[in-house]
């Protein structure tokens, strides 16, 4: 086993025991998604699109904690990275990566930054410390991508606290080191889930400054970290300035970016803040790039 997690719902009815049958197996099934686009995602270097093409690991079920709905899942190598990789025990830098990797697509995806450098970062390094080829070493901007492709998984693991309601948060836990459990840094409650789900224009124009960490040439989709909110925001451009011009300026401030080690690509931009129903700011609509 590389990592273990744990999905764990608490309040109202979880609480006595019990939780509706529907909602549950939705979550479960969101949890399923995330941790595979993850783990492939940190396997194989590439983000998938639906949770079944997880290459080289499977992630297999184990059973609750007697008197919770907490549930386990552990991830096992499989394939050609089995071999190489199984032997290494849990503690080395695999577990950690695939623990980090989850920690900042989840956190990131519902508005808590957790720092590349500081979590994923010093993983790698510790992995380029020990001689391992077999796992590819991804920039930030593989890992913004991989947060749009698990926002509907995550938000299904909301489920059982938006819909019948009976549960009112849940935590996501991993196990690296003889069992310890280590919290990601988000937490799921009514207040992440309207943050997920819902993106309400504002009316005004404003400016952002920041640099671009990833950017999908097809969609006109993707992640500027913002200095005033010290967090990547996601965007969007507006249909009316979807041009080679606009493209440019938002793939230059990608390379420059990425090829400065994150300290250039400096690009400013305005639009229509998209914000959470609590009022946080989750996206951007831009409409002009100086």
């Amino acid at each position: 086993m590389s990592v273990k997690f744990a999905l764990s719902y608490e309040g109202e009815n979880a609480d006595k025991h019990e939780i509706d049958f529907y909602d549950v197996a939705q979550g479960l099934i969101g949890f399923q998604r995330t941790l595979a686009i993850t783990t492939h995602l940190v396997l194989n270097g590439e983000v998938i699109t639906q949770a079944p093409f997880l290459k080289n690991a499977q992630i297999l079920a184990q059973p609750p904690k007697e008197g919770s709905w907490e549930i386990f899942a552990g991830i096992y190598l499989i394939g050609k990275a089995a071999k190489t990789l199984n032997e290494i025990p849990r503690e080395s830098p695999i577990g950690h990566i695939i623990f980090s990797a989850y920690d900042f697509i989840v956190s990131n995806a519902l508005g808590f930054h957790v720092d590349y450098e500081k979590s994923l970062g010093q993983s790698y390094k510790e992995l380029k410390s020990k001689g391992n080829s077999t796992i590819p070493i991804l920039e930030q901007p593989k890992f913004d991508s991989a947060i749009e492709k698990c926002e509907a998984g995550i938000r299904e693991m909301h489920r059982p606290i938006y819909a019948k309601a009976t549960a009112d948060a849940a935590r996501i836990t991993g196990f690296i080191t003889d069992d310890r459990p280590k919290l990601i840094s988000a937490s799921l409650d009514i207040e992440s889930y309207y943050f997920i789900n819902e993106s309400i224009q504002d009316n005004s124009i404003t400016t952002f400054t920041g640099r671009v960490s990833s950017y999908n040439i097809n969609t006109f989709k993707g992640r500027l970290f913002d200095f005033a909110e010290e967090r990547p925001i996601s965007f969007e451009v507006s249909s009316d300035i979807k041009n080679p011009t606009v493209q440019n300026k938002l793939a230059k401030s990608l390379y420059d970016n990425v090829n400065s080690g994150f300290k250039a690509g400096d690009i400013n931009v305005s639009g229509f803040k998209l914000l959470s129903k609590n009022g946080r700011l989750k996206g951007i609509l831009i409409t002009n790039i100086d």
